[in-house]
């Protein structure tokens, strides 16, 4: 018997992740079972796949019996099985932090009292010749987390950290569904990481084992970097994301000539987003992902139209901050869209905001155009 297996599933039927997030490529929901003198079992998974799980936890058990489950995060999309674990295997001992605890009693109305063990920062567990040291990861990015670290072979368990949306059975690159998950879930939670990552610097990680996602092994210091980037709310490239809404296709106009008179210019990595169409998930992800942005919208109602106020929300509520932010406004009689983006705005850190301000009055007209061609001199 393999000495670390994978017992995880994958989830092809969820649309939305989180009731959010769409996964067109389904879901991978991981579980692991590390085999010595005695056996832990590394988390649960999703309520629809929790018999799937254990057929696969008694395949990878060969006939023993698991002495530990460990329970690094209590979302329930890895901690369904906790109930159908502790009635299959009553002799064995539930491993996780206080809080996880408190947490099965609200979801479970069982806290295992007699038969848990707590742990907390740097606590350990030994297995035979295998040993699992524990590191707390507070909002990363629910405050009951933790991650485990084998030492033998140095395999970080790392929770829903170094995740990705996708299903296991899927080939693709890692990174662009890796950034969206990332963003849209651990994004508010910067500080956080980075204090996790700051205990993990200390470690020889050799293999991370994450809660979602494929099993990363090669070139570490890849992964390690990006979160450091994403954590750190740093521009992972140079480039520009313009972000639109349009109604009747001015405010459309406008950012497509300035996609185009960016390019033009020499401007290599210049992406376009009309948020009323695209994955705000995606669209968010990008803007932290590049080192400048323009915003451009309709005047609606004496304020910003819906689809930006609420990609703005998005940005603001994960931190948005330290990049160049460039506003377009259109309005027939009264545009005050870019005032408004702008105070929606005040809140984030480090922004500094380009001189030029687009402002249509309905449709491009000799004014306007020159105020975009300025705008992209003014972003290079």
């Amino acid at each position: 018997m393999n000495d670390v297996l994978y017992i995880g599933v994958n989830d092809h039927h969820l649309d939305l992740f989180e009731g959010q997030y769409a996964v067109p490529k389904g879901m991978s929901y991981n579980s692991y079972v590390i085999s010595d003198e005695k056996i832990a079992v590394m988390d649960t998974v999703d309520a629809h796949f929790t018999s799937v799980w254990l057929s696969n936890l008694k395949k990878a058990l060969g006939g023993r019996k698991p002495d530990y489950l460990v329970v690094q995060h209590m979302e329930p999309d890895h901690s369904a099985g906790i109930m159908l674990f502790a009635k299959e295997y009553p002799e064995a001992t539930l491993v996780a932090t206080a809080q996880a605890f408190g947490m099965m009693k609200k979801y479970f109305g069982e806290d295992f009292a007699s038969r848990r063990l707590v742990v907390k920062e740097k606590d350990s567990l030994t297995l035979g010749s295998r040993k699992l040291v524990f590191y707390s990861a507070p909002m990363v990015h629910w405050p009951e987390v933790m991650m485990s670290y084998e030492e033998s072979e140095g395999i970080l368990f790392s929770a829903d950290a170094f995740g990705k949306f996708g299903a296991l059975d899927e080939n693709e690159p890692w990174i662009d569904e890796a950034r969206r998950y990332y963003i849209g879930i651990v994004g508010k939670y910067g500080v956080q990481v980075q204090s996790i990552l700051k205990k993990l610097s200390a470690l020889e990680i050799r293999e991370i084992c994450p809660l979602h996602g494929p099993v990363l092994k090669e070139d570490l210091s890849y992964y390690l970097n990006l979160y450091q980037i994403w954590s750190s709310y740093s521009p992972e490239e140079k480039g520009v994301a313009i972000f639109y809404t349009s109604v009747y296709g001015h405010t459309e106009e406008a950012s497509l000539a300035l996609e185009a008179e960016l390019k033009r210019l020499g401007c290599e990595s210049v992406t376009l987003y009309d948020l009323a169409r695209s994955d705000l998930a995606k669209a968010v992800a990008d803007a932290f992902r590049y080192d400048r942005i323009v915003l451009a919208t309709t005047t609606y109602n004496g304020d910003v139209f819906p689809f930006m106020s609420h990609f703005i929300h998005a940005l603001t509520e994960r931190g948005f901050q330290g990049r160049t932010v460039a506003l377009m406004e259109n309005g027939s009689w009264a545009p005050v869209a870019a005032k408004r983006m702008r105070a929606l705005l005040e809140g984030c850190k480090n922004l500094s905001f380009t001189e030029t301000v687009v402002t249509i009055h309905a449709s491009l007209d000799e004014n306007s155009q020159k105020a975009v061609l300025q705008l992209a001199k003014e972003l290079l």
